[in-house]
């Protein structure tokens, strides 16, 4: 469902509007979810702990009936979906913005900065994994911690959000990086 929702919807052939969401009754005919029911897909938003989706209902006035619709709150590489989401202009509002990674791209990340890559943000976390504060946003066995200069960040006209589920992201420069001149500092998790 969630390949679906942030990368697959359009080449598997379900509608998706431009603000992400898909009707719930049009993806439970998909083949990946013909075991999936309605009560299926709102326990799963209920109960996902990094909160990655977010259901709304509309009426429908030809068919007069409530339709439910779903979406990923971030992670789309759909180019046509944007997401509504809160700019971040003061930097003092978030006291640590953190991206976690593996050892095998520090190489790369510390010549290039980090990339959006498919994606159309790069995300980050307000905290380590295993904080309260981390619901989504980095992956619980990530190796380094990058801490971002937010402040210098958005000085120099790089954008932030903040999605629904508090995932910090960024589009990075025209490019789509976040170039290691805003690093902090690093640190080694393991």
């Amino acid at each position: 469902m969630s390949f679906i929702l942030r990368h697959g919807a359009e080449t598997e052939g379900i509608k998706i509007n431009s603000d992400g969401f898909v009707e719930v009754n049009e993806l439970l005919l998909h083949k990946s979810m013909k075991n999936v029911s309605v009560e299926d897909i709102l326990k799963i938003v209920e109960n996902c702990p990094k909160k990655r989706f977010f259901l709304k209902k509309e009426f429908d006035e030809e068919s007069l009936r409530e339709n439910i619709f779903i979406r990923a709150n971030q992670g789309h590489s759909i180019n046509n979906v944007s997401i509504e989401m809160e700019e971040i202009i003061n930097s003092n509002d978030f006291k640590t913005v953190i991206h976690g990674t593996y050892l095998k791209c520090w190489d790369k990340i510390k010549t290039e900065g980090l990339s959006k890559m498919n994606r159309q943000h790069i995300h980050f976390s307000k905290d380590l994994p295993g904080s309260n504060e981390v619901i989504s946003g980095m992956r619980s066995n990530c190796q380094l911690a990058i801490y971002i200069n937010l402040e210098k960040a958005i000085k120099d006209g790089i954008k932030f959000y903040k999605s629904a589920n508090n995932v910090i992201l960024s589009p990075g420069n025209s490019e789509g990086f976040l170039q290691p001149k805003y690093f902090l500092k690093v640190v080694n998790l393991k």
